[in-house]
């Protein structure tokens, strides 16, 4: 029997985040259709799948499709430009009429479009497909793929609660963009590095080490100038690359905020792209207090000029507005600390 071929197909999802199901389900679809339409929008968002994060992995994995990711503001633009009242997102809990109409005005009203086929896993396909034949007044065909979920066994809500599924069924740039990196800053023996490495092995994923330590006892403690911007660019691209296998979390044993604090104390100026560089943002960030006694390996300075580390990290911290924790006291007592700021899901963004 020959299937049969539609001229635009449709996918509405809330893709948060963009799994292997959903993938299954575009490429089932795009099978079908001559041009397929991929539509997402939420509300609430998910944390960590946001529009912006959601418009980048549609685009990354179905460049040959038609993508469009909406929030309350894409709404009110686009009204704006087609000069129609404005109208806010459904919340995602609202009853089947509501989302159908909602659907149903914005393929008629805001989009344009007219679909002939709608694809989904769930049961309100069928009956969403009727009321948009209805409102459109196009036939519009209801084409259920893999109902029982067999084909990929998965879930968004599955996956936002159980970040050891990720590996298996999200692709690399959204697993990637999920990670939260948190970064852990410090004075000279504040413990951050212990630290990190304990945070790591606690959330069985990666940390990133410090590089300008590394390339210090390289140096045998002998820097130029010029090593600050090398510094600042491999630290930021050892993180980068440490996503791929991080898992959840990412800690981070450092930032470029560390490389200016250097550059300023060893020649009193910053490159402006290590202090560019520095505004690199983290989902925490981590101050270790130096409250223990210093312990000097040879290659640290003294417990003053760690206390002077400490002070100059509150005011830069505080100059820029970014919020952060204080770890104190023992390994034991920062890690409990920390463990109610770093959930292992991703839970709801807002109301």
């Amino acid at each position: 029997m020959t299937q049969r071929r539609y001229r635009l197909g449709l996918v509405v999802g809330k893709f948060a985040p963009l799994h292997a199901g959903h993938e299954a389900l575009v490429a089932f679809a795009a099978a079908r259709c001559e041009q397929l339409l991929v539509l997402s929008y939420s509300r609430p968002e998910f944390l960590g799948c946001g529009v912006e994060a959601r418009r980048r992995w549609l685009a990354e994995r179905f460049p040959a499709h038609d993508c469009v990711v909406l929030d309350d503001s894409a709404i009110a633009q686009r009204c704006a430009e087609r000069r129609l009242p404005p109208r806010g997102l459904p919340p995602n809990d609202a009853d089947d009429a509501t989302h159908q109409d909602f659907l149903g005005w914005l393929l008629a009203e805001l989009l344009q479009r007219l679909p002939d086929a709608m694809f989904g896993s769930e049961a309100y396909v069928a009956p969403c497909a009727a009321r948009l034949s209805h409102r459109l007044g196009h036939p519009v065909d209801g084409v259920l793929f893999d109902p029982q979920r067999r084909t990929v066994p998965v879930s968004a809500s599955r996956l936002r609660a159980s970040p050891a599924d990720w590996d298996r069924h999200l692709a690399w740039p959204v697993r990637a963009s999920l990670v939260q990196r948190v970064c852990l800053l410090g004075g000279e023996s504040s413990g951050k590095t212990t630290l990190a490495a304990a945070l790591a092995a606690r959330h069985r994923t990666t940390w990133v080490p410090e590089y300008g330590r590394e390339l210090w006892e390289q140096r045998a403690g002998r820097l130029q100038e010029g090593d600050m911007l090398h510094i600042a660019r491999e630290q930021q691209a050892r993180e980068d690359a440490a996503l791929r296998t991080a898992r959840r979390h990412l800690f981070c044993d450092t930032s470029v905020l560390t490389t200016c604090f250097y550059s300023l104390a060893m020649f009193g100026r910053v490159h402006p792209e290590v202090l560019a560089r520095a505004g690199r943002r983290y989902a925490l960030l981590v101050l270790c207090a130096p409250d223990f006694d210093f312990v000097q390996d040879g290659t640290r300075r003294d417990a003053g000029f760690r206390a002077r580390q400490h002070d100059w990290y509150l005011q830069a911290l505080q100059e820029r507005g970014w919020p952060f924790v204080l770890a104190q006291g023992s390994l034991q007592q920062r890690l409990d600390r920390l463990s109610a700021y770093l959930p292992e899901g991703l839970p709801s963004e807002g109301g």
